[in-house]
């Protein structure tokens, strides 16, 4: 029986008119399905299609084109998923648990029976891909990235799809330890240095760090963001790039929050507070190009030593400044909005030649969204070769505490 799984299936195509987004929506659709028919099936525009404004704009289209971006052959998936052994297994208390919790990731208003069955599959999905894979280890939040595909799909694709994706894009948050993923929260800070030097500052100065981020990368934002809608749009661009993608995201977060962040008081407590409530009426389909333009710009290759040595140099420099200002008897935070106040007044002077050199001219922008387009799906076919550890730079320091 045909069952309704998620609230509003279709993804909002923001700062559209409404005759104006029918005619692409439509014109979107008929691009989708002309990409599924083709022989071979043409991944490369599925890629486009997910990533570009919008998304894959319903629920139906990702039950297609979901298997195609991770290289998951359904025509060969058995028909019903192997039954599941509960007693015994290790994992099993844990992920009954973090199940129970999980009843604000269903749609309002779902009858609890449907629910109740959903928490079951939920379960042995889980279960299933961790049984079949005994390198992976079950973390606190996996199972946000696992309802998602849940709600969307059938227990047997879904099973299909989350195995696919704990081996490669996921593959290293389910090591026994969190060093990896504690080197991928590594290049947060590098990016952001990239685009704003005074944030970057004044959140080394904080010393606030990066777990505040932690949620939203294991998660892909799905625990921390209250619109399914939000969180499928989301999906479709991270499961159409490279596995980095998310951690570009939530650096966009962060730099669209430039004034509240520099407003802040320069204290760990105060801004891990402001960033760890992340807003909820976020324009995504801006931060989603940013976060590509960013891709492209400051590609993983370029911040990898960067991002390897983040923590020993955190260590460093944070200390040397604080001992410097202590010396002078002055507050980190008042230097820093001291600086602040200093370069307003310099925009201020200046606003016009800044205005002209900070923004991109419509076409050089086109040729940016572009190659990100090809870039990022290239990085994502990848995938198909290798697995994500390869990606990330071998340490031989031991830069985690």
């Amino acid at each position: 029986m045909k069952r309704s799984r998620s609230a509003g299936a279709a993804s909002p195509v923001n700062g559209i008119g409404r005759h104006d987004g029918d005619s692409r929506r439509k014109r979107k659709v008929a691009e989708i399905a002309q990409a599924l028919n083709a022989t071979p099936v043409d991944v490369a525009a599925l890629r486009r299609m997910a990533i570009s404004e919008g998304g894959l704009l319903t629920d139906e289209i990702r039950c297609k084109v979901w298997p195609r971006l991770l290289n998951v052959p359904t025509d060969t998936l058995p028909e019903k998923p192997e039954a599941v052994e509960r007693e015994n297994n290790k994992d099993y208390n844990q992920v009954l648990l973090d199940v129970q919790r999980s009843l604000r990731r269903f749609p309002p208003g779902m009858p609890d029976e449907q629910r109740e069955g959903l928490q079951e599959e939920l379960i042995d999905i889980i279960l299933r891909v961790l049984g079949r894979n005994t390198q992976l280890h079950y973390y606190q939040g996996y199972h946000d990235i696992v309802v998602t595909f849940l709600l969307v799909l059938d227990e047997r694709l879904a099973t299909a799809l989350v195995e696919k994706l704990s081996t490669h894009h996921l593959r290293d948050f389910m090591d026994p330890t969190m060093d990896n993923t504690k080197h991928i929260l590594n290049y947060l800070m590098p990016i952001i240095e990239r685009v704003n030097p005074e944030v970057h500052d004044f959140m080394q100065q904080a010393e606030v760090g990066t777990i505040f981020a932690l949620s939203w990368l294991i998660t892909w934002f799905g625990h921390v963001l209250s619109d399914f809608r939000h969180v499928v749009r989301l999906y479709d661009f991270f499961l159409a790039c490279h596995p980095l993608m998310p951690i570009y995201f939530a650096a966009v977060i962060v730099l669209h929050r430039e004034d509240e962040v520099l407003d802040c008081e320069c204290d760990m407590a105060s801004v891990h507070h402001l960033l760890s409530q992340i807003p909820q009426d976020l324009p995504y389909e801006t931060l989603i190009s940013r976060a590509g333009d960013l891709f492209v710009q400051f590609p993983p290759s370029e911040l990898a030593r960067e991002a390897a040595q983040q923590y020993s140099q955190q260590m460093a420099s944070s200390t040397f400044k604080d001992f410097d200002l202590a010396s002078e008897q002055k507050r980190p935070d008042s230097v820093l909005r001291r600086r602040r106040r200093e370069k307003q007044a310099l925009d201020r002077v200046s606003t016009g030649a800044m205005v002209t050199t900070a923004q991109p001219t419509a076409t050089r922008r086109f040729v940016r969204l572009a190659f990100m387009g090809l870039t990022v799906a290239l990085g994502a076919a990848a995938l198909t070769l290798v697995s994500a550890l390869e990606w990330a730079p071998k340490l031989d320091l031991h830069l985690f505490p």
